[in-house]
């Protein structure tokens, strides 16, 4: 049995999974270890992919970098919308409601059937850890697997604690294990870690509920894709439905607020602020009586449906009492009740950009190991730390992407450099240049690094460039062809609801209407067929043009202070210029350059503004 690899995953989330099949495609020899060979990408809170926020914006860029997720939900969803159309391209987005056994029996699949990748159960309990570097593992069966680098993505597992009412006992989730010899095995190599906790609601039985009384949800009607690679084809779509709470439903929260984990101090630990409880939302509003809960089929051969909006750890009859004080939910059954989960997470500043160790070389953090919540900000960490793993072994320089070029950037830095006191959540203001990262031209921005790296084939490659010829040929097009102001053209600009024409412009010009689309120019010359995809970057780009060259701007600015590297080696404790405060957090986080020290929280821009000099004659400061 071979036991010597050259990259070690544990856990097998959804982290784990981009992580090992990453490592796996860039060519090392790479093990993936689980405690359930069942549960490999597991959903065990909402089966759903994408959605507000900038989650489906982290799936297309996965994809673009050549990961799995947007293949896999695109192969298994059961109802997909598109959301936020009336507020722009910057936070357009994607929802997929996934049947989860079949996206985990695709992606268990798509992990089994990948070349240079062993999957195989078993609970790792130690890291092999000599001279501050990690080679290997040991599993609770003291059987050994070596490798250089090792990525942890272990979820919610660590010290795993399930809650329900005052009920608590070890978990890593609901029905499994939690794997508690590892957090004592990272405290005692100098790992600093702490607690968070996450709740999940009540499942339903589908046949107990009144959807007479719901509000459908269908799904869209026009074909929806997450990857760039699947094909737009109809399929037949499961709808949701939703509902609110009644002040009944308040009633009954408030009348067991004492019975409730976070009133009763059951539950330590700080949870996700943009996924509260029920419980914690009457606490926060408490003039709210109608809060929104959305129910969803976990797959296509279940009678579950999970209740968004629901979440909650509240006892079990207490749960009972809510849901069937909600119109619809009368007569509702729960399958499996409401529960929250506290467990162990590293804190976030112990890690470089590359989501390498700062305290054990070799080690690689990924998921909410690191703080975060959500599947699709785990898988994002979890393709980073897959290719800087690989490229670490293969003695290859590291990948680290820009808060300009990804949120994936934007996720990792915030992690890194400003940590995290709460699951931290990826969410399209904290980006500065949202306009640029938008999910419509994730392959635009990331499709080279993955064709660079080896994770995006010659087909993918072919396809994109044939993308990106179109686009650059038909803005040319726009900017080059004429309208001149006929009695026609006057005509029907005023049929169109535009304004008059008084002398010649280009199409891209008359694109610049807000009143006029891409589609509407077919009335003022030849019209080329072009894909939809490409319709809508080049729409974009003429629409926003004067947008993205102003932020385009920014980011050279901002450019010239990530320019500025700082040396690895440098002494902050002896630059006495910085405030006590700044020399200590710069000590911690070691920022790479200057653009990334004035991000850290507790440095302020006059520190910046010393360091920018120290930086000029910095050989007295380094050690």
């Amino acid at each position: 049995m071979e036991r010597d690899y050259e990259v070690i995953v544990v856990g097998a989330g959804h982290a784990g999974c981009e992580a090992a099949y990453a490592a796996a495609r860039l060519g090392c020899r790479t093990l993936l270890l689980t405690t359930s060979l069942d549960n490999i990408a597991q959903m065990p809170c909402n089966p759903a992919i994408g959605g507000p926020a900038a989650k489906s914006h982290l799936v297309r860029e996965i994809d673009a970098l050549g990961g799995l997720m947007g293949k896999i939900i695109d192969n298994s969803f059961l109802n997909i919308r598109l959301l936020n159309e009336s507020r722009g391209p910057a936070v357009l987005a994607i929802r997929a409601q996934a049947d989860k056994v079949l996206y985990r029996s695709l992606m268990t699949m798509a992990l089994e059937s990948q070349p240079n990748l062993d999957v195989r159960q078993a609970i790792v309990t130690q890291l092999l850890v000599e001279k501050g570097a990690v080679h290997g593992v040991r599993t609770k069966h003291g059987v050994e697997f070596t490798a250089p680098a090792v990525i942890l993505a272990t979820g919610t597992f660590m010290r795993g604690v399930l809650v329900v009412g005052q009920l608590r006992y070890p978990g890593g989730r609901q029905g499994e294990p939690a794997v508690e010899e590892l957090s004592q095995n990272l405290e005692e190599l100098g790992i600093r870690l702490a607690r968070f906790q996450s709740a999940t609601p009540p499942r339903l039985h589908a046949d107990t509920v009144d959807y007479d009384r719901l509000t459908e949800q269908p799904g869209s009607p026009v074909p929806l894709r997450f990857s760039f690679d699947s094909l737009k084809e109809d399929r037949l779509q499961l709808p949701c439905w939703y509902t609110r709470t009644t002040p009944k439903t308040i009633e009954v929260i408030r009348a067991n607020l004492h019975r409730s984990p976070i009133q009763s101090g059951s539950v330590v630990g700080h949870g996700p602020r943009f996924c509260p409880s029920i419980d914690r939302k009457v606490l926060r509003f408490p003039d709210k009586l109608d809060h929104q809960i959305f129910l969803e089929p976990e797959g296509r051969y279940t009678k579950e449906l999970y209740c968004l909006g629901l979440t909650t750890a509240m006892p079990e009859d207490v749960q009972e009492e809510i849901v069937r004080s909600i119109p619809g939910l009368e007569k509702a059954k729960i399958m499996r009740p409401g529960y929250a989960v506290e467990y162990d997470y590293i804190i976030p500043s112990q890690m470089q950009l590359t989501l390498e160790s700062r305290v054990v070389a070799g080690l690689f953090t990924a998921g909410q190991i690191n703080g975060t919540s959500g599947y699709e900000e785990a898988a994002a960490q979890g393709i980073m730390a897959g290719i800087n793993a690989a490229r670490k072994v293969l003695g290859q320089e590291p990948v680290i992407l820009r808060r300009s070029q990804a949120y994936i950037g934007v996720l990792i830095d915030d992690l890194v450099t400003k940590g995290t006191t709460e699951p931290y959540r990826m969410m399209t203001s904290r980006a500065e240049y949202r306009l640029l990262l938008r999910i419509d031209n994730a392959d635009l921005r990331l499709r080279p690094i993955g064709r660079e790296l080896g994770l995006v084939d010659e087909n993918q490659y072919q396809r994109f460039e044939e993308k990106r010829r179109l686009i650059k040929e038909t803005i040319t097009w726009l900017n080059t062809t004429k309208v001149t102001p006929t009695a026609a053209v006057r005509a029907k600009l005023q049929e169109l609801g535009s304004g008059d024409l008084k002398k010649s412009v280009s199409l891209a010009e008359l694109l610049q209407r807000p009143e006029l689309a891409f589609k509407d120019l077919a009335h003022f010359a030849a019209f080329p067929q072009l894909p939809a995809e490409v319709i809508e970057q080049v729409e974009i780009a003429v629409k926003y043009a004067g947008y993205v060259e102003r932020q385009e701007r920014q980011v050279a600015e901002f450019q010239k202070l990530e320019d500025i590297r700082i040396p690895e080696n440098i002494d902050y404790m002896k630059i006495h210029g910085l405030r006590t405060e700044a020399r200590e957090r710069l000590s911690e986080v070691r920022p790479i350059n200057l653009g990334q020290a004035a991000r850290i929280s507790g440095v302020s821009p006059a520190d910046v503004s010393v360091l920018a000099v120290v930086l000029k004659d910095v050989t007295r400061y380094v050690s």
